[in-house]
């Protein structure tokens, strides 16, 4: 089915439906971009507390190695915070409604975080195993801390580029949301402009079709009406109407024209026959004495008198329908 953008009702409702959809949009982008920065900065503050852990590990490693004081409590409370931030970040949480980030470059560096740190969490097993064994095992605690020494550097720098990361993508979020946004505010911009000359352009079809119409109702002589003048790129609820009454100009002015037609016929027939009627009255005078002429006269006279009477009430048919006429002017101006 064919839609027609010229009916105003049609314009209305696609106008209507594009600020509807245009404004929906903005409002629901930043409903999400509000939501999504809430999650990405929980994202980033998980991922940048990663980074504290490892430092928080790796500082009471040294403490009970250079100190002798093995107690081990901190270090297990930053490792199972590290390892369920890590989840959280690989796995995702739905009840702190947190989703996986699906990226490629995240991903593969979720992975190699995550096996720097399953060695390095390995090495801080042993070393507690050592430290609360009684055999005596001081060089090989010693070669671990040296390896947490190296290898905290190593996964320090890999949390910290896993930082940039989300960062990064939290961000490239940001600017893509601000650039559908942008997009859609110049479209709605846009959009409103179309709509103010549809309006106008309405407006002025409508008020021309006012003025025409009031033109109209003031016109008190209606023998040469004139039709609405009708464009093209007009609406089509205005054509429609311009039309019907442009049909019903045409018919008065045809009814008129007939009516004005016929009644001059029938004045000039009536004093035709008048005059024929006076012609008659002379040759009756002279042929008084002629009894039978007379006779055939008087019938003549009777026919053309006869004639002459229907032709009369024909006028005055006509000339009540010009009175009908008339009235409607009347009524049209006793409406206004």
């Amino acid at each position: 089915m064919k839609i027609k953008f010229n009916k105003i009702s049609t314009k209305i409702r696609v106008i209507g439906a594009l600020l509807i959809f245009l404004i929906g949009g903005v409002i629901g982008t930043t409903a999400y971009l509000a939501q999504q920065n809430t999650k990405d900065a929980l994202l980033i503050n998980i991922v940048g507390k990663q980074r504290m852990l490892t430092q928080e590990i790796s500082k009471t490693i040294f403490y009970a190695q250079y100190s002798g004081i093995y107690d081990f409590l901190e270090t297990n409370k930053a490792s199972d915070e590290f390892i369920e931030g890590f989840n959280t970040l690989k796995n995702g949480n739905k009840v702190r409604g947190i989703f996986i980030v699906s990226t490629e470059e995240i991903s593969n560096q979720l992975d190699k975080v995550d096996n720097l740190w399953r060695n390095f969490n390995k090495h801080i097993q042993d070393y507690k195993q050592m430290a609360t064994s009684s055999v005596e095992n001081e060089n090989e605690m010693k070669k671990i801390v040296d390896f947490i020494y190296v290898n905290n550097t190593i996964l320090l720098e890999n949390v910290d580029e896993l930082v940039t990361m989300f960062t990064n993508h939290s961000e490239d979020k940001i600017k893509f949301i601000k650039t559908f946004q942008i997009f859609a505010g110049i479209l709605l911009f846009i959009i409103f402009i179309y709509s103010f000359s549809q309006l106008r352009s309405i407006e002025s079809n409508v008020d021309s079709f006012m003025q025409y119409s009031k033109m109209l109702a003031d016109n008190e002589d209606i023998s040469s009406l004139t039709p609405i003048p009708l464009e093209a790129k007009s609406e089509s609820e205005i054509l429609e109407v311009s039309g019907t009454i442009n049909c019903f100009i045409n018919k008065i002015n045809a009814a008129v024209g007939h009516s004005n037609e016929a009644l001059l016929q029938s004045q000039k027939a009536s004093s035709k026959l008048e005059e024929l009627t006076d012609e008659f009255d002379t040759i009756l005078d002279e042929l008084k004495d002629r009894s039978l002429a007379s006779k055939h006269l008087n019938n003549s006279e009777d026919i053309v008198i006869a004639s002459t009477e229907e032709l009369i009430n024909s006028t005055k048919r006509l000339a009540n329908l010009k009175k009908e006429l008339d009235k409607l002017i009347i009524n049209c101006q006793e409406l206004k």
